[in-house]
């Protein structure tokens, strides 16, 4: 997937190792989320997450990518394709710069990303969010993600998956 389809209003590439701090800065701005989801964020936590994949799946399949306004990353998007089926993409980790929240532009990177995997194929996106985190809560269901009845227990946290279709009926 060319990172440029996912956005007309910001640059967006792939992150590396050159980025980790800039990821950094970005997630320990939002302590909410490890509220809900601990640990608190570590450089090497970035790392790990860069790579991470769910079973069966290469580094062929995952996207680590930044969403940038200028030089200043503005949000991290990671997706994962054809997982858990054929056709439905993975969102594995999606922040927001906090100063950016509040303002719909976290939901118009996620229209413009569910059109660009529907522009490819993808009939579905799906994730998960921490249960009892309100915001993450809000944000996806305002985003037309709904449950899928699936809520799976990784750590000291429930996950509750969300999936949608990349094209929601008129």
């Amino acid at each position: 997937m060319e990172p440029a389809v996912l956005s007309e209003r910001y640059q967006v590439r792939r992150l590396t190792e050159a980025d980790v701090e800039a990821i950094y800065q970005l997630c320990a701005e939002n302590p909410l989320f490890y509220q809900h989801c601990p640990p608190f964020v570590t450089r090497e936590s970035i790392r790990a997450d860069s790579r991470a994949l769910p079973p069966g799946k290469t580094a062929a399949d995952k996207y680590y990518f930044g969403y940038f306004q200028g030089d200043k990353l503005a949000a991290v998007l990671d997706l994962i394709l054809d997982y858990p089926r054929a056709q439905t993409a993975f969102v594995g980790f999606f922040m927001l710069a906090r100063q950016l929240q509040g303002r719909g532009v976290g939901s118009a990177i996620v229209a413009g990303a569910l059109q660009a995997l529907a522009r490819q194929g993808y009939t579905h996106v799906r994730l998960g969010y921490v249960k009892g985190n309100p915001q993450s809560e809000a944000f996806w269901l305002k985003n037309g993600f709904r449950p899928t009845g699936i809520e799976t227990r990784p750590a000291s946290y429930t996950v509750v998956v969300l999936e949608r279709p990349t094209a929601q009926p008129e």
